[in-house]
């Protein structure tokens, strides 16, 4: 067997059972990396090696978590959805940074990053902000353990803030109706239609002509309005459930072919300063540009004042969508599949509380129908 240079890395096996796999950096110093195989080592050595090439600094024990951040997100940012490294970068920027960047990386402990969460808490941030800080910082830990840079991720054994559950109040039958008769003079009427098949805001930003199939009057999931960078991009569905084709109802229909005729005379009217031609968007400015969900969630909320309507956020239509499918008998699958959901689990800790009312009517209905009971 040829014998490997110090600068392609040896592997061995401790005495203590683990594999090892050592090499040099570029200063001369020595780096190993611990598995519990040899083909784990083995796959270690290749990741750290094919990182120091790129100029990536491996943590040791003079890294810092500054510097062990700044790293991890040089080699995410191709791996992630833009909103999502975005979100990274903006959680490592305003308060991991600032507040951890100066900590050695092998001397972070879980009690400071509780008491780094406690602090953002009193801070007034929200739970779910200080969630969100602390799942970064868990991401980016879970890779130095892969790296074999922290034997544990200390952030695993941190308890996030408890975020109070929002208690759903979908509109009901009546005001549904209420709602869609408000808006029917609406420029958006039919954007509010498609919400209330159970779509996501951006889903619904990000339809184009081309999704909608009037041969058989269906609507095609296949991307996701959002702005980042200062600019609005169409992206891939998060999962691929979100990915799916929704069966639209005449009014719906209707609606939609309504709206194409009026989007066509806004189009003559903007002439030369139509922008639709590069989008193709069901739902967008008169002049053809990309709407802002911000906008939309402003018009939203005056026309439920219009209509008598307690203010609620845009999401609560896909809410009350949920809710009406289910008052109405449908199988919580099929609710599963057109709200987009990637398990049924999810759909049943949402509306939970809902298949429990129905179940208790099933019941009711075969007690009377076996026993009579009432």
């Amino acid at each position: 067997m040829t014998k490997r240079g110090n600068a392609e890395g040896s592997i061995y096996k401790r005495k203590d059972g683990r594999w090892a796999a050592a090499f040099l950096l570029p200063n001369g110093r020595r780096k190993v990396v611990y598995a519990k195989t040899r083909a784990e080592a083995g796959t270690k050595l290749r990741e750290s090696q094919h990182l120091v090439a790129r100029g990536m600094v491996l943590a040791d024990e003079r890294t810092t978590v500054e510097t062990f951040l700044n790293t991890w997100l040089q080699t995410i940012q191709s791996t992630v959805r833009p909103r999502t490294y975005q979100g990274y970068a903006l959680n490592v920027e305003r308060h991991l940074t600032p507040d951890l960047g100066h900590i050695r990386l092998a001397r972070l402990t879980p009690e400071t990053i509780q008491l780094l969460l406690a602090k953002k808490l009193a801070q007034g941030l929200a739970p779910q902000t200080v969630r969100n800080i602390h799942a970064t910082l868990r991401a980016a830990l879970r890779q130095a353990e892969r790296w074999s840079v922290l034997a544990r991720n200390p952030a695993s054994l941190v308890s996030p803030p408890r975020v109070a559950r929002e208690e759903l109040q979908p509109m009901s039958v009546e005001q549904a109706q209420a709602f869609l008769q408000a808006v029917r003079e609406d420029r958006l009427s039919a954007l509010y239609y498609v919400a209330m098949l159970g779509l996501r805001q951006g889903e619904i930003l990000g339809l184009r002509w081309e999704d909608l199939d009037f041969a058989v009057n269906t609507l095609r999931v296949q991307r996701t309005l959002q702005r980042y960078g200062g600019e609005y991009h169409l992206t891939e569905p998060k999962t691929t459930r979100s990915r799916r084709t929704v069966p639209l109802p005449l009014p719906v229909v209707d609606a939609l072919r309504a709206h194409r005729t009026k989007q066509y005379e806004e189009r003559l009217r903007a002439g030369t300063m139509w922008q639709g031609e590069q989008w193709g968007l069901v739902f967008c400015r008169e002049d053809g540009a990309p709407l802002s969900g911000a906008v939309v969630t402003h018009r939203f909320q005056s026309t439920l004042k219009q209509a008598g309507l307690p203010r609620q956020p845009f999401h609560r239509l896909r809410h009350s969508a949920a809710s009406i499918m289910l008052a109405q008998g449908v199988p919580l699958r099929t609710v599963m599949e057109v709200l987009g959901h990637s398990e049924i689990g999810t759909t049943a800790n949402i509306y939970g509380h809902l298949t429990g009312e129905l179940t208790r009517d099933a019941t009711e209905r075969v007690g009377r129908a076996i026993w009579g009971a009432s």
